[in-house]
């Protein structure tokens, strides 16, 4: 068999896997990779190259930049401005600011950033208002296909047709010239989508979605019997507790409050100097008139998101959140004696309640009192410190921990701390590959890599964000584009295409070319499927004696749509977990969109850019 023979029976063998879905993805990809080595139609390092490509390593930066983004609460600040924006119950809103953000911001960052960075949000979203993420990502996705064709940055492959026009001699397109053609394509993406999505997308959720923490606050200071009566004082200057240790703190002549703990003013955590300070804060559990009269008297202020007394604002915020841990068996706290108030062995932590079989089993002083609570296997306590604190010392094997802090403090802190540096590197990103300094491999590399030096993030989060089946997945798909470019087969294809209808006039060459570039991009990258056709399409446009702008416009069109596989495009990949989504899911939303996308390129791009 010749190479060409070869790399068809790898695609059709291939294509037949991915539909019958009877195979990991990641399973197939690596075997077409091994099959090309393996027939001899590339090197091993053409067949292993892809694992090297800009293109991957830019892939999975931008996971570490999205979860920096969701770890400090940009994401669930940006999803809860979507939430008010939209309401909870409309579809149509919910889909329309989501589809016109994601487009606006592909236009500038690309199709694969803008998509990373708003995945999570909206995730969050899904979960939040109780919706399958199928009915939201896939809309994401080709929305910001359309997107792509709002700018020149949009895309590669705008800037492959732009250079193009220069090099033919009849001028590249401007920044936003793409934006004639690309508001008509947004315009009907989003009207199909809202229109019959609902139908055409399937009714199921990610196998590992989030669960909804949108409430995790209140639900714990109510189990917990905080939901009322906890204060937060800050300790004025005049304050006689100013240079005095905390057992100075004397509450005696108040019998309706308890010291919960006294806690340092810059860290939010317990206190480990020996003294108070001004500007350190106490906080107690208690009446709400005892409360104000001891502050009078003590110079204390009421910290403002306490000053009503409800647990979930004082105990869960910005600075400190809160974890629910169990003592499971055989662990080394068993029967050791703790109270509530009492700070952990760490220094960090404050134990806030503790509770056996669902009931609080003596609150502070009482507790303390009587020597404290000795713990049995099954006892649960409710903790309280910094968020740093939180997933800093709760992979102890002595605690079972019911919800991961940091998963919390993703959905329910919105801009968190590190928020503003978060952004700050998102920015810097979008201008890095708004302008073209550096290539957007680096730009991602550096962003990500400020991601950890900021420390948002440890070197073991930013591993665990990566989506590694994604990047698996694309850097083993890539070679194939090697091997139909190496062999001759697509530059075959294309030539005979245009051999077929070059004759039957302008609007039949541009159908033609749509179809097979639309074809091929399904298959290979949109970028390498630009590269192979558009010097043919600015051939049979010079033979034919038409100007090759409104080929050159139909063919970007062409290579945007992107919609009937996963593999077609990285994004198309991204969402495939988070969204359920099976292989043979994608084309029935995607083939209204492609239909949609060929009206454009082929009737309406030469009424503006004339033959």
């Amino acid at each position: 068999m010749s190479p060409i023979a070869y790399t068809g029976a790898i695609i059709a063998v291939a294509i037949v896997l991915f539909v019958s879905n009877r195979l990991p993805v990641v399973i197939v990809s690596m075997l077409v990779a091994l099959a090309l080595w393996a027939t001899g139609v590339l090197t091993i390092s053409q067949a292993l190259g892809g694992f090297g490509d800009p293109a991957v390593i830019f892939i999975a930066s931008l996971f570490v930049v999205s979860a920096g983004l969701e770890v400090t609460g940009v994401t669930a600040w940006a999803g809860q401005l979507l939430i008010r924006g939209a309401g909870e119950e409309s579809r149509t809103r919910l889909l329309v600011l989501t589809m016109s953000l994601v487009a606006l911001l592909t236009a500038l960052i690309s199709v694969n950033g803008a998509v990373a960075a708003l995945l999570p949000v909206v995730v969050v979203i899904a979960v939040r208002l109780k919706r399958n993420s199928s009915q939201l990502l896939m809309p994401l996705v080709f929305s910001a296909h359309a997107g792509s064709m709002l700018a020149l940055t949009g895309s590669p492959v705008n800037v492959l047709v732009s250079d193009a026009g220069n090099d033919a001699g009849v001028g590249g397109f401007g920044f936003f010239e793409f934006a004639l053609v690309g508001v008509p394509l947004l315009a009907g993406t989003m009207a199909i989508i809202i229109l019959f999505g609902k139908q055409l997308l399937p009714e199921r959720n990610g196998a590992t979605m989030p669960a909804d923490f949108s409430r995790h606050a209140k639900t714990l200071v109510e189990q917990y019997g905080l939901v009322s009566g906890v204060y937060l004082m800050r300790v004025r200057a005049n304050s006689p507790y100013v240079g005095a240790p905390p057992s100075a703190i004397d509450l005696a002549a108040y019998p309706e409050l308890q010291l919960v703990a006294v806690q340092e003013g810059e860290t939010a955590g317990p206190l480990r100097r020996p003294v108070i300070d001004e500007g350190d804060h106490l906080l107690l559990r208690g009446e709400a008139a005892a409360a104000a009269a001891f502050a009078g008297e003590k110079h204390l202020a009421f910290r403002e998101e306490g000053s009503s007394g409800k647990g979930e604002e004082t105990l869960f915020n910005r600075n400190s959140g809160l974890a629910e841990v169990v003592i499971p068996p055989r662990s080394g706290l068993i029967s050791q004696s703790v109270f509530p108030g009492m700070v952990t062995e760490s220094g960090d932590l404050i134990i806030l309640a503790v509770q056996r079989g669902g009931a609080e089993i003596a609150a502070g002083s009482a507790a303390r009192n009587a020597g404290g609570i000795k713990l049995q296997a099954g006892d649960t306590m409710l903790l309280q410190g910094t968020w740093k604190a939180l997933d800093s010392h709760l992979n102890d094997p002595d605690v079972l921990v019911v919800n991961s802090p940091e998963l919390v403090r993703r959905q329910a802190v919105p801009m968190g701390p590190g928020a503003r540096q978060a952004v700050a590197i998102l920015v810097a990103m979008v201008v890095l590959l708004a302008t073209g300094i550096v290539p957007p491999a680096v730009a991602g590399l550096l962003a990500a890599g400020a991601i950890v030096l900021s420390g948002i993030m440890s070197i073991e989060q930013s591993y665990r964000a990566i989506g590694w089946t994604t990047v698996i997945l694309v850097a083993a798909m890539m070679p194939l584009s090697t091997a139909m470019m190496e062999t001759g087969a697509a530059k075959l294809m294309a030539e005979h295409l245009v051999d077929l209808v070059g004759d039957a006039g302008p609007l039949a060459l541009l159908a033609g070319l749509f179809v097979l570039t639309a074809i091929m991009g399904q298959l290979i990258s949109n970028t390498a499927t630009a590269l192979i056709i558009i010097p043919i399409g600015v051939a049979a446009a010079t033979a034919m004696g038409i100007s090759p702008r409104p080929v050159l416009m139909s063919m970007a069109v062409a290579a945007a749509g992107a919609f009937l596989t996963p593999i077609a495009t990285p994004t198309n990949l991204m969402v495939m977990g988070p969204g359920g989504y099976a292989f043979g899911d994608y084309w029935k939303l995607g083939l209204p969109l492609l239909i949609w996308f060929f009206v454009v390129a082929v009737f309406i791009v030469p009424l503006i850019w004339r033959f």
